[in-house]
């Protein structure tokens, strides 16, 4: 009999081409499907929960995959694992109803962007945060992510990539703090455009900058101009970090 599993697992995106499973780069989709495919013993395919570009990393991601093996759903994470890289770890297993889909079931998404503000580098960020030596003021930063709250159309602050029916898009809230020299930025929205959170983030680092005004910024959006925005920061600060579904998968 044929079962839907939902996966819960994290990982450390700084080997991997992002999640998609593509013809010459290696990915965290594939490692996983084929790890998978030994506990199962037939072919794996996964959906997962978004696409995270190369570098980027999850603390919270969920994949789904169908299978015709009757091992225990408790006994899949300790059997997968041991034939995984260090930097991919599942974290539960779960029997889902056969209509669930790990990107379609996801009703809202969080992302968090670190950046590492200091004068001097810290190695224990390297690849995990971007460094960014001049000082930044998170309060003008968390000023210009208000902005980005709302319904609108983000078509300023995406790269071209995959096409998509509409680029109107819902972010309930985006959120700057700063613990000494880290800033965290966090986004939650009902779904992203390719490359939104990088180049949100890359918008509120020129309003620091004062490139441009937090004021600007319903401005840039309604003008559809990706020139106007700020630049797509670097994928290694970015994170997966929240999921919201109906199902008990987390």
């Amino acid at each position: 009999m044929e079962r839907n599993i939902a996966l819960k697992l994290m990982y450390n995106g700084t080997a991997y081409h992002g999640w998609q499973v593509q013809k010459n780069a290696i990915s965290v989709a594939e490692t996983l499907e084929k790890a998978l495919a030994t506990v199962v013993c037939h072919r794996v395919k996964c959906t997962g929960a978004g696409r995270t570009d190369a570098g980027v990393h999850a603390e919270t991601y969920v994949a789904n995959f169908r299978t015709t093996s009757a091992i225990p759903c408790d006994r899949i994470p300790l059997a997968v694992n041991t034939r995984l890289p260090n930097d991919i770890v599942v974290v539960k297993a779960t029997q889902v109803p056969m209509e669930f889909n790990a990107i379609g079931s996801c009703h809202r998404k969080e992302y968090t962007y670190r950046i590492y503000n200091s004068r001097l580098g810290n190695p224990f960020y390297v690849d995990r945060a971007w460094f960014y030596s001049k000082h930044l003021d998170e309060t003008v930063m968390a000023r210009a992510a208000a902005q980005f709250v709302g319904t609108h159309d983000f078509r300023a602050v995406r790269s071209v990539g995959t096409e998509t029916k509409t680029t109107v898009r819902t972010v309930y809230y985006f959120d700057v703090s700063r613990r000494e020299d880290l800033i965290e930025c966090k986004v939650c929205a009902n779904g992203f455009l390719y490359n939104m959170v990088r180049a949100m983030v890359g918008t509120i680092v020129y309003a620091a900058e004062g490139k441009l005004s937090p004021e600007d910024i319903p401005l840039i959006l309604d003008s559809g101009n990706r020139t106007l925005a700020g630049p797509t920061v670097p994928p290694g600060g970015l994170y997966m970090t929240k999921l919201w579904y109906d199902e008990d998968v987390l």
